[in-house]
């Protein structure tokens, strides 16, 4: 009896062993390959390049995850030869444990990047301001904005392209081509023009992209958001009359001086396109990326007889308007004066 009692209890003793055995090598297997890689517990990322190879990303790892979530990253890595299936991207290092985010980067799966675009003056700027937070080059993205082959894909010229990008905040994986990003921009563009805004450019005899350059000439006038309307509606009715824009804005550009305050005869004389005193109409393209509220404005331009505007002698940010020219040399006389006291030249 004795015999059978030990017999058993060895039997227990050994059952037991095993069993703890099995809980201590789950354990570890949890805690190597199933709990967060990310050092700091907190989730930060993992660029690849298109030049990195298994060492180079086990560098990068190695600052940012847990010394034992890496080992287990490597040795899935050795197992699933990840050496010859490298994919460039931004990935999330964070709460996943090892065997998730080798998934992730082994199969591409990325953690996308908020890109916010706002309204800038330039595709130079739009360029740099779009391609710090991705993979591509701002010279890469600012070719394919120069380039007259690919804005015609679009159906843009260099000079209008500017005009397809709608300022908003968007998801991008990082390692997004430029042509991948520019079929997004036109696929965006396409869904900010619906039927009503459409109708409304209608309405006002102007194609969006015609609608996105008096825009960004109202965006330039004011800061004055209410005012925009009012603003966009004067130059409408220019534009319906024949009569030209003469938009200081569009000297300014002209002459490659936004900062301007005054606008001078010599700045009216330059020979360009952009010169709205010398050419009649539009100018050939947006002087700017306009905001949405410039371009709501447009949309929603007010009806009114006035056809002349001039800066306000108090410096307030928007306008004095007129509806005759006697009225208008009136106003400009006041904001001279205001600007000669200043000693603004």
């Amino acid at each position: 009896m004795n015999k059978k009692r030990r017999k058993n209890r060895s039997r227990g003793i050994i059952l037991k062993s095993i069993i703890i055995a099995i809980c201590v090598v789950a354990i570890g297997i949890y805690y190597m390959f199933f709990t967060g890689m990310s050092r700091s517990g907190e989730e930060t990322y993992l660029y690849i390049d298109s030049d990195d190879n298994v060492d180079s990303v086990y560098q990068k790892l190695s600052p940012i995850t847990t010394k034992h979530s890496l080992w287990a990253f490597k040795q899935l890595a050795r197992y699933k030869s990840y050496g010859d299936h490298i994919k460039t991207g931004r990935y999330q290092i964070g709460s996943h444990g090892a065997l998730q985010t080798f998934r992730y980067v082994r199969n591409g799966i990325q953690a996308p990047v908020n890109v916010t675009i706002n309204s800038v003056r330039t595709t130079e700027r739009l360029a740099k301001d779009i391609s710090k937070k991705l993979m591509m080059s701002r010279d890469e993205l600012y070719k394919a904005l120069n380039d007259s082959a690919t804005c015609a894909e679009y159906g843009y010229t260099p000079k209008t392209i500017i005009a397809m990008f709608i300022p908003n905040t968007y998801d991008f994986y990082w390692n997004i081509s430029v042509k991948t990003l520019l079929e997004r921009m036109k696929r965006e563009n396409e869904k900010f023009w619906t039927f009503e805004r459409l109708e409304k450019a209608k309405n006002a005899d102007l194609s969006p992209i015609e609608v996105v350059t008096l825009a960004s000439i109202v965006d330039e006038e004011t800061a004055n958001v209410d005012e925009m309307p009012m603003i966009a509606g004067m130059y409408i009715n220019r534009l319906r009359i024949d009569m030209p824009l003469q938009a200081d804005p569009t000297v300014k550009f002209a002459n490659g001086d936004f900062e301007a305050r005054r606008i001078y005869n010599s700045m009216l004389r330059v020979d360009n396109p952009y010169n709205t005193y010398k050419y009649k109409g539009l100018p050939p393209g947006p002087i700017r990326l306009p905001s949405l509220q410039a371009v709501d404005a447009v949309l929603n331009f007010v009806h009114h007889d006035y056809l002349y505007m001039c800066a306000k002698e108090d410096f307030s940010g928007t306008h004095n308007f007129a509806k005759t020219y006697s009225e208008h040399q009136q106003n400009a006389a006041k904001y001279a004066k205001a600007l000669n006291e200043r000693g603004i030249k």
